[in-house]
């Protein structure tokens, strides 16, 4: 059974108890069933509203301000579902993570997205965005002597989902239109400002509080590796290789290469040091490779180069520097292979295309100005020592044959550095061929999109978080990077992940607590977003459907129409229908059309 299955019958059972319960007469009055959603109702609070209603004139004005932002947004919304709807339509997406039901609801370990390690500040902001959202609707009514019922929270089961303020409806009937409609955008506006609050605290001395921590941090160990032998896995930091420091994953690589013996000794998060066996093992491959080479479950290890006996990729660079072909002895076979870093892709406009490099091929770079290129990261090296402007020959194994391209480099957009415009796969010859094998993560490109310093190696995201607006998107994409940025999925500061950041600065003393009250304001300005912008939806029964009916009776007030209460129907539930089918569409559409 998987999760979401286990949820729904756990919404089952505690609806049958429920009613049970309620049957019998063991629930007080103030909670009211409806299946699994419960509402819990009290009239408490109503006096702290009226005395918060005081300043009359600058609740009006403030909500004012939020009906413009809101009717923006609504507009926004109906066009962006209605697209999304169409485009569904039109050219069905396949399946994927991002668009499978469970993966629409806030609820941590039912959604892919949202781990059980966030929980607790994913409840807590969704429970302080229900709050100010329904403390916005109560404030308003006090100000425009609206009468409340009741103001209460709704539950799924024991989960709190909603909040609610409870107008009288005869009051509510008497107040004008401008009035309800202040009331009801009162909520999404209150949202709305509780993100922002949350983002300038978060990008301001929350996240300048945070660093990189010193050396190169381990999301993990491939399958089979050295280091996966060793003992090295996610959460380490390897902080020196062979008594060289190493703060970058390119000094990892060159302490690795420098490193003549097989066997050596690696530092982890500068207090243990552990010695790792090297042997040059394959642990990824791309389709198509010369070598036709694929990993499977069992790894494949790289024995000897040109008869020669290899255990490390110094060794290997050695072995293959002065012949572009290679006879590679692996545990699944001898293969006789162009050595070079493999490219995927040459961008249509990039500089290798424009000397005529072909864009549907694949290519294999084997020298640039003369140097030899073996791998990936000799490719980045020698494209490093070059500048935009330079013009370089660069020789590359396409279609069966060695051609030479004049390349005049453009400029690389994260060091300014030489370029050429090519997607690479990490490896030599599409083989990802290592004697180490870590996977490492990228916790200073994360910080720097969240606005903080990515400490050592320069920036990875380089204009992409130039203004504060790019900052909001791309903290709202966090969760889905993988989707997104194509990194790995960020969902905060989660205990996994700490130990590649140190707290430093002013709020120093608060220890690994800059780290909760970090993913307290990014959780609870990701939900507060959220909620404000499904309230906007101009559809009942949502405040931007309430809004909708008011503004539809405004102008058809003013038309010449015998009967203006039917058209207002007509308008709002047209719309409103139109915004549930897009919904579902978005929710089920990939599944089943």
């Amino acid at each position: 059974m998987n999760t979401l299955l286990w949820v729904l019958v756990g919404v089952l059972v505690y609806s049958l108890v429920a009613k049970a319960l309620q049957i019998r007469g063991y629930l007080p009055s103030a909670v009211r069933l409806q299946g699994p959603i419960a509402t819990i109702h009290t009239r408490r609070g109503r006096a702290l509203l009226t005395r918060l209603a005081q300043p009359r004139r600058f609740w009006r004005a403030y909500s004012n301000v939020g009906v413009g932002v809101a009717l923006v947004i609504m507009a926004g919304m109906f066009l962006l579902l209605l697209f999304q709807a169409l485009t569904i339509l039109r050219n069905p997406p396949p399946p994927s993570a991002v668009n499978q039901p469970q993966n629409f609801l806030v609820v941590p370990g039912v959604n892919d997205f949202l781990p059980l390690a966030v929980a607790p500040e994913i409840v807590f902001g969704l429970l302080v965005g229900l709050v100010v959202h329904e403390g916005g609707h109560g404030l308003l009514c006090r100000v425009e002597d609206i009468d409340i019922e009741s103001m209460g929270v709704v539950f799924l089961a024991f989960i709190p989902i909603g909040a609610f303020v409870e107008p009288d409806e005869e009051s509510q009937g008497a107040a004008n239109r401008g009035a309800r409609t202040r009331m009801f955008a009162a909520g999404v506006t209150n949202n709305f400002v509780l993100t922002a609050v949350a983002f300038a605290l978060l990008f301001g001395p929350v996240i300048g509080a945070v660093g990189v921590a010193p050396g190169v941090a381990v999301d993990g160990a491939y399958e089979g590796s050295p280091a996966s032998a060793a003992g090295i896995g996610h959460g380490d930091r390897v902080t020196a290789v062979a008594g060289t420091e190493v703060t970058t994953e390119r000094d990892l690589d060159d302490a690795l290469l420098a490193a003549d013996n097989r066997t050596v000794a690696v530092e982890i998060d500068g207090e243990r040091t552990i010695r790792v066996e090297r042997s040059l093992t394959v642990v990824g491959s791309v389709g198509g490779n010369p070598a036709n080479l694929s990993v499977g479950d069992e790894p494949i290890r790289v024995t000897a180069v040109n008869g020669t006996p290899v255990t490390t990729r110094g060794e290997f660079r050695a072995a293959v520097a002065n012949d572009t072909f290679a006879e590679i002895e692996t545990t699944a076979g001898t293969r006789t292979i162009p050595v070079g870093a493999y490219i995927t892709g040459v961008a249509p406009d990039g500089p290798l295309a424009n000397a005529s490099a072909p864009t549907n091929a694949t290519l294999i770079i084997t020298s640039i100005g003369g140097e030899r290129v073996t791998s990936s990261d000799d490719l980045s090296r020698v494209l490093d020592g070059y500048e935009e402007g330079d013009r370089v020959p660069v020789r590359a194994y396409v279609d069966g044959e060695f051609r030479t391209y004049d390349v005049r480099l453009g400029e690389n957009p994260r060091d300014g550095n030489g370029f050429i415009g090519v997607d690479i796969f990490p490896g030599t010859s599409g083989l990802l061929i290592t004697d180490f094998g870590v996977r490492t993560y990228p916790a200073g490109t994360y910080l720097e999109l969240l606005g903080g310093s990515g400490g050592a190696g320069g920036s990875a995201v380089a204009g992409l978080t130039d203004s504060p607006f790019a900052l909001v998107y791309v903290a709202l994409v966090l969760p889905l990077a993988s989707v997104v940025l194509g990194i790995p999925n960020f969902p905060g500061f989660t205990p996994s992940v700490t130990n590649f950041f140190v707290v430093e600065g002013p709020l120093a003393p608060l220890g690994d607590g800059v780290f909760v009250l970090a993913n307290t304001l990014f959780w609870a300005a990701w939900v507060n977003l959220q909620l404000g912008l499904f309230n906007c939806i101009p559809g009942y029964p949502l405040d931007g459907g309430r809004i909708l009916r008011m503004g539809a009776e405004s102008v058809v007030s003013r038309l010449p129409v015998s009967d203006p209460a039917r058209l207002v129907r007509t308008i709002t539930t047209s719309i409103g229908l139109t915004m549930l089918a897009s919904l579902v569409l978005m929710i089920f559409g990939p599944q089943l059309l």
